[in-house]
């Protein structure tokens, strides 16, 4: 998997117009994920789950690719309604759910929701009557970098009880959802939890209730500062096969969130000091762990990060703008010698990254601006074309 990336003279070139940091979105590579998945999970269609990147322009481009968005809460809904989507094109598939989230489901018109124990089905049941409910199970996976299970999910033996209570109430049982945990390296994980789910669709049969959907959930690997250690291709084409073979009259589902934008986006941040500690070159950016690399901390995240400066390379540390201590970002980095108005690039900072950035200390947010929408994106597309002309002579 290619991620977007800057060249150095692109980066430099923004930054002269566009004070630092900021985020730098292309739709593009938005868009190639997107068909990328389509091509080789075409049994399953998409949910995109918002929470790893609400900007507006993805949000857009994804709607009119034909993307179906996973919601967790009445905010999510909101921001989806406001650009004209509707919510039959929504899942709630947060398992715990405020009032505020069921009157906005209610309000635009949510009609599918995932739940994992009994007193969601009373709650679901008063403010979107008859509306189609999908059980969360708990499956495993230890090659997960975030175990999801241990918060969310019904025991298996407990999954079609709660449908079929949750069909008393007056709600419609469609069927079971899981999630093997984000940033998934198994391929395994999603073939045993299909057997599994196979199952209990045979036992929902017997039972007499006819379930007709299956969400997968996410999970779905992007490089991190180490690249990528499995073929995303063919992990997806395993899936796909697997679907084919045990659900072949199943409408499923997946719910891709990290996977659709955390290749797309780069940060630009710039050193806005200096230090030496104890022999040690430090270097303090204007973004930080409050910032655009919270996900750092909440996602366990390690974000490329890319110097451009010559000489000899040395371990570096790298820390953020804020008065907290905690906020240092790399430690050891082999780094050439850089100067205060340098700027640096960071890459994958797509998913999970200024969605938990904060204001903290009074610092701005990181503004994201589409690539395409600026003049770098026209030169290298130029450049492209000469290129590709030049070579058909």
């Amino acid at each position: 998997m290619k991620s977007f990336r800057l060249t150095e003279k692109e980066m430099n070139k923004m930054a002269e117009r566009i004070p630092t940091p900021f985020l730098v979105a292309s739709l593009d590579k938005v868009e190639e994920n997107y068909q990328f998945m389509r091509k080789h999970l075409p049994s399953a269609g998409v949910y995109y789950a918002m929470k790893a990147n609400p900007t507006p322009e993805i949000l857009k481009l994804l709607a009119g690719l034909g993307s179906h968005f996973d919601v967790a809460s009445a905010g999510e809904m909101e921001a989806l309604a406001e650009l004209g989507i509707d919510g039959s094109r929504m899942i709630y598939a947060n398992p715990v759910k405020d009032v505020r989230g069921l009157q906005a489901a209610a309000t635009y018109g949510v009609r599918r929701f995932t739940f994992d124990d009994v007193t969601e089905i009373d709650k679901m049941a008063k403010y979107v009557p008859g509306a189609d409910v999908l059980v969360r199970i708990q499956v495993r996976n230890n090659k997960a970098l975030v175990d999801l299970n241990t918060k969310f999910g019904a025991p298996m033996d407990e999954a079609l009880d709660l449908l079929e209570q949750a069909e008393k109430a007056g709600l419609h049982a469609m069927g079971i959802c899981f999630h093997v945990g984000s940033q998934s390296l198994s391929t395994a994980a999603y073939e045993e939890a299909l057997l599994l789910v196979r199952n209990l669709f045979d036992e929902a049969e017997a039972r007499g209730m006819h379930l007709t959907d299956l969400d997968i959930g996410g999970g779905f690997p992007v490089p991190d500062a180490d690249g990528l250690t499995v073929d995303l291709a063919a992990m997806m084409q395993a899936i796909n096969r697997q679907i084919d073979r045990l659900f072949p009259e199943t409408a499923v589902w997946t719910e891709p969130g990290r996977y659709m934008c955390g290749t797309a986006v780069n940060l630009v941040t710039s050193v806005i000091g200096t230090k030496d500690r104890a022999g040690t070159p430090w270097y303090i950016l204007d973004e930080g762990i409050y910032g655009c690399f919270s996900g750092i901390m909440y996602d366990h995240w390690t974000y490329p990060l890319h110097c451009f400066g010559k000489g000899e390379k040395k371990p570096s540390v790298f820390a953020g703008p804020s008065c907290d201590g905690i906020d240092v970002l790399y430690r050891d980095f082999m780094a050439p010698e850089l100067h205060v108005g340098d700027n640096l690039l960071v890459t994958e900072m797509g998913s999970y990254t200024s969605v938990s950035a904060t204001r903290f200390n009074g610092f701005y947010l990181a503004p994201t601006v589409i690539f395409e929408e600026q003049p770098e994106y026209e030169a290298r597309q130029s450049t492209s074309n000469d290129d590709d002309a030049e070579a058909a002579v």
